[in-house]
């Protein structure tokens, strides 16, 4: 098979638009409308926020990882994460390119799993960028692991009653719907007893009891919410997927948010190498430069081979998507990913805000944003360490346990077999002396 490390001409000019693009007019919408990605347009910033949709969509490039039947290019993951490091620079660059998670991960299982009736009130319009959903999965008392969850949705007739509580729900406050992930039989298991159920926002028992912020953030405003499900009603149309398919529907979704996440997060590294360079070439302290000093030297050397190292990886990652299309089949590089991921973010800002001094620690440049981001990474789609698990356990099933005391590589019985396989040789060395 061929190597190249470029992709084709065409699409390195749309790249190339894109980045310039961004640059121009996305980031600036950070610092006009920061915390707003996720509020519904109107006014002024649907006024100023459509238009670049529209030239988005007019390059080809608007919502690239769907398929054609729903409005994108069909993108691979390959092409999807060389402009997702693009579009990592800006927290508003997915939402005016129609990539935006949770949204994505979300139109995703709609397109893989729902009825004509769902994808049309449902889907539809999330892909056109016209309203926001939330993925309702993580439970106060258990985080992230489904065997703890508590959340009930029981048969009442034609109907399911949803009750329970949900935390870190991301932008329920703005979503039109929610996507509810809930216990439905409590004696089939984990893989088995759970179903998912999409509840329309204002649907009556849906308490929203406070938006959790994330650090920084003004007490009360966060995007992430812990919502109360008080005998929520819904119909049986409601059901995602079927009864009992909850679990391999979360699958599906998180493995490509995952790698999604990844991709993005090389733009933002590549921010803050940028920076760090930049800051050393432009102050001096002691007689010269930053750029001069050892010290400093080394941070640059090992942020930039640490990046490189973490693109080529994404890369591959996206390959082997691309090649087997079967997240499945690549649980094991994606979890790998997701473990790499926030550590590279967190040591290049950390070294940049180092570089940028006590500018660095303040609000006045983007360091210590990345460096939170990089903990909210940690977390977010599964905590690190059950991915280190996860990548343990796939790793040793291509290895086997060694039979008797002595491991494999131990030298004196190897020398004793390489002996006696060359021992013909050996005899006639000795009787030539």
């Amino acid at each position: 098979m061929p190597w190249d490390f470029e992709t084709d001409r065409e699409y390195q000019a749309k790249l190339d638009w894109a980045d310039e693009f961004v640059r121009d007019s996305v980031e600036p919408l950070d610092l006009v409308w920061p915390h707003q990605q996720f509020v519904p347009l109107d006014g002024g910033r649907r006024a100023a926020i459509a238009p670049l949709k529209q030239q988005v969509r007019e390059q080809g490039l608007w919502a690239t990882h769907l398929g054609p039947d729903l409005g994108g290019q069909g993108h691979g993951q390959v092409k999807l994460a060389l402009l997702n490091e693009i579009l990592g620079r800006s927290s508003w660059a997915p939402i005016v390119f129609g990539c935006q998670a949770p949204d994505t991960g979300n139109a995703e299982i709609l397109a893989h799993y729902g009825t004509p009736e769902q994808k049309q009130r449902y889907l539809r319009p999330l892909l056109d960028g016209e309203l926001f959903s939330c993925y309702s999965m993580t439970e106060p008392q258990a985080g992230a692991d489904p065997g703890q969850f508590t959340t009930s949705a029981v048969r009442d007739g034609a109907d399911w009653i949803i009750n329970g509580w949900k935390y870190f729900s991301s932008n329920a406050r703005t979503a039109a719907f929610l996507i509810v992930m809930a216990v439905t039989d409590p004696d089939a298991g984990t893989y088995k007893g759970m179903s998912m159920f999409l509840v329309p926002a204002g649907t009556p028992g849906i308490e929203i009891v406070r938006g959790v912020g994330l650090y920084g953030e003004a007490e009360g405003s966060g995007q992430h919410a812990l919502i109360h499900y008080d005998n929520v009603r819904v119909p049986d149309s409601a059901l995602l997927g079927g009864e009992g398919q909850a679990f391999a529907i979360a699958q599906t979704r998180l493995g490509g948010g995952r790698v999604h996440h990844a991709m993005r997060t090389i733009g933002l590294a590549r921010k803050a190498l940028d920076m760090m360079c930049e800051r050393a070439l432009s102050r001096e302290t002691a007689g010269s430069s930053l750029a001069d000093k050892q010290f400093v030297q080394g941070f640059i050397a090992d942020s930039y081979a640490q990046l490189l190292q973490f693109r080529l990886f994404v890369l591959y990652v996206a390959w082997e998507i691309d090649k087997y299309n079967d997240y499945k089949k690549v649980r094991k590089d994606i979890a790998a990913v997701k473990v790499v991921m926030p550590s590279v973010l967190h040591d290049i800002a950390w070294r940049a805000m180092q570089v940028h001094g006590a500018l660095g620690v303040t609000d006045e440049v983007p360091l210590m944003k990345m460096i939170h981001g990089a903990a909210v990474m940690g977390l977010a789609d599964g905590p690190t360490e059950v991915h280190k698990t996860t990548v343990a356990r796939q790793v040793l099933r291509d290895h086997s346990a060694v039979d008797g005391m002595w491991p494999s590589e131990w030298i004196p019985a190897k020398r004793e077999a390489a002996l006696a396989k060359y021992a013909e040789f050996l005899e006639h060395e000795v009787g030539n002396r």
